[in-house]
């Protein structure tokens, strides 16, 4: 390991740790409750950083997602495809993620950590600066697609922390 996947993993280990208190001792109703004026609801906002590390994740290290390779998108049951990771949703399809458990949430999650984690593990220096996606200007190496996914993981499971602290207690 090198510094640089040292920082990874510390990343990605902090995200694991605030997804686990923000949905710790939260039913379904809570996990479905949209902080007034109309902000995503904690469960929301839980799957969809989970599914955006998972797709993420898996794309660069060639593998199938844990969502379907595990069988996550049928315990889940939702009326998505199964490709689906929230982005750009809308209203209505935010509430088609619903009766979400935090077990549900925090088994899911635990599972794309562990795979993130094995994948992060393994890299070496060289590896970072891979170019993984040239359908942007610049194109995209590895170590930008890993930081855009904390950065996405943070933003979001910050809003779930918060909308958290709105349900009071």
């Amino acid at each position: 390991m090198s510094a640089g996947t040292d920082l990874l993993i510390d990343a990605f280990g902090r995200i694991r740790e605030t997804v686990e208190e923000v949905v710790d001792g939260l039913g379904p109703q809570e996990l479905a409750a949209s902080p007034q004026g109309g902000g995503n609801p904690i469960g929301w906002l839980v799957w969809h950083l989970t599914r955006v590390q998972d797709d993420h994740i898996a794309e660069a290290a060639g593998l199938e997602q844990v969502w379907t390779a595990l069988g996550w998108a049928h315990r889940f049951g939702l009326a998505l495809p199964a490709s689906d990771t929230g982005y750009g949703h809308s209203r209505r399809e935010v509430a088609k993620v619903h009766d979400l458990t935090a077990l549900q949430l925090l088994g899911y999650h635990d599972a794309v950590y562990k795979v993130t984690l094995r994948f992060v593990e393994d890299l070496q220096v060289k590896d970072l600066n891979e170019v993984i996606d040239r359908s942007w200007d610049p194109p995209v190496t590895l170590a930008t697609r890993l930081i855009s996914v904390i950065s996405d993981n943070l933003q979001h499971v910050g809003q779930a922390a918060y909308a958290r602290g709105l349900l009071g207690g």
